[in-house]
Parts: C-alpha cells; structure tokens; sequence
C-alpha cells in the first residue's frame, strides 16, 4: 500500500485516521449494532408487505377463482335490470302509455262475486271487499286496459254499472262504466274518494299497496285463481232466481 492510500481519509483500509468517517463507523460496535438491527426491521416489514398482498389477491375467491366475480357481475346485472325496469315503468307512465293504478268501483257486496265476473270477462284483479260496494284493483295498465276492463266487465254482466278511477301520466280520472259504454260525465276525483272506503283513496295516491293491506288482515280474492266452472258456481251462490228472473246480491 503506498504512502498516498493510507493517508486516503476515505480508503477503508486505512486505520490510521480516526476522523475517517468510515473508520469510525466500523469502530463503534454499538453504532453498528444498532444499523444490522434496524436493516432486520425493514427486511422483516417487506416480508410481512409482500405476504399481506398475496393474501389478499386469493381472498374471496373460490376454488376455481371466479366465484366473487360471478356474484358481484349477477349483482350488477339484477340491479340494472331492476332500474331499466322501473326507469322505462316511470317513463311510460310520464308518457301516459301505462297507467300507474286503476281501480273498478261497483256496488256489489261481496269480492267473491266481483272476482267471479272479472274472470268471466277476462279481467286479471285483485278484488276486495269494502261497505261501499267491492272494488277491483286492475293489472292489466297497458294503454287502454282500465278502459277495455271496464268495457268488457258491464258487457258481460247486463246491468252492472262501474266507476273507473285511472291515475295516469300524474292524472287521476274518476268515469262512470255502463253496458260497455262510458258515460259523458267525467266525475271530479276529489268528491268521488269521499264517498268510497279509505283504502281506495291511499291506493289511487300510493299510499298503500294490496299487499299491504293483505298484511293488515283484508282479504283479497284474485280472480286468476278462478276458473270458469269455480266463477260460475259463486256467481250462482250470489243470485236469487225467482219467477221474474234473477238478481244479483
């Protein structure tokens, strides 16, 4: 080694300098005790870093790694399903192409009965008894649907005279059905929901559903679940056959 290398401050083979910087590092031992212990920190924190990230990339998957994004893919697909169905619902609605409820009122006494009629005319509702008179709450909103039920329902039973309530295109409309035909005289809504039962005025706003009142314990008569001979057997408990004829309760 010559003269020049060991007066190098910076030549770590050169001891004689105890202002070296690196001498003096490689002097302490407590010094580099204290830099091996905190180089196993950090090496152990890198270690834990990359296990936690493994862990994670495998987590929520199934056997075949596909399963959290089949369920999360379904998911989506039913949400978006559901909001394109109620956006186009709503839409149709603005439009005035679908009615949002629709309600046949009558004066018959019993919503067997008023089911009986609606399945022999080809009318899907759900009827329900009430003090003022059965009513039928129509399925079928599509374009003129109210309408044409309410057309057939007096069609098919002669002499049977209904009130339409329609809200449609944020519209309610309250017109008078008799022997397939509608009357002139457009009934103002707000008069007519007085004189009928409260339930029929919560469902024409939205206020309740049938389903919730199902819940509430009011029996609800589906006429789907009629068939002809099962309509025409309740309609024959409900009417009075005498030598002039008959009537109906």
């Amino acid at each position: 080694m010559s003269d020049d290398d060991k007066r190098n401050p910076n030549n770590p083979d050169n001891p004689g300098d105890e202002n070296d910087a690196f001498w003096a590092f490689e002097s302490d031992p407590d010094l580099a005790r204290e830099m091996e212990s905190l180089n196993q920190e950090l090496a152990n924190l890198e270690q834990n870093v990359s296990t936690d990230d493994a862990g994670e990339s495998t987590t929520g998957e199934s056997e075949d790694g596909n399963a959290p994004e089949d369920v999360s893919d379904e998911f989506s697909q039913i949400m978006n399903a559901n909001a394109e169905t109620s956006f186009d619902d709503e839409l149709e609605g603005i439009l005035g192409n679908k009615a949002k409820r629709a309600i046949l009122v009558t004066r018959l006494t019993s919503a067997d009965l008023l089911a009986a009629f609606c399945s022999l005319a080809d009318i899907t509702a759900q009827c329900i008894d009430s003090h003022e008179g059965a009513v039928a709450v129509l399925r079928n909103l599509n374009g003129d649907g109210p309408e044409a039920a309410a057309k057939d329902l007096t069609e098919v039973v002669a002499g049977l005279s209904v009130l339409l309530l329609v809200d449609r295109a944020d519209k309610m409309t309250a017109v008078p059905y008799a022997n397939g035909t509608a009357e002139d005289a457009e009934l103002p809504p707000p008069f007519v929901l007085e004189t009928l039962a409260h339930f029929v005025e919560d469902l024409m706003l939205g206020l309740t559903t049938v389903d919730a009142l199902a819940q509430q314990g009011v029996r609800i008569v589906n006429s789907a679940d009629l068939d002809h001979d099962h309509a025409l057997k309740i309609i024959a408990e409900h009417t009075n056959f005498g030598r002039d004829g008959s009537s109906i309760d």
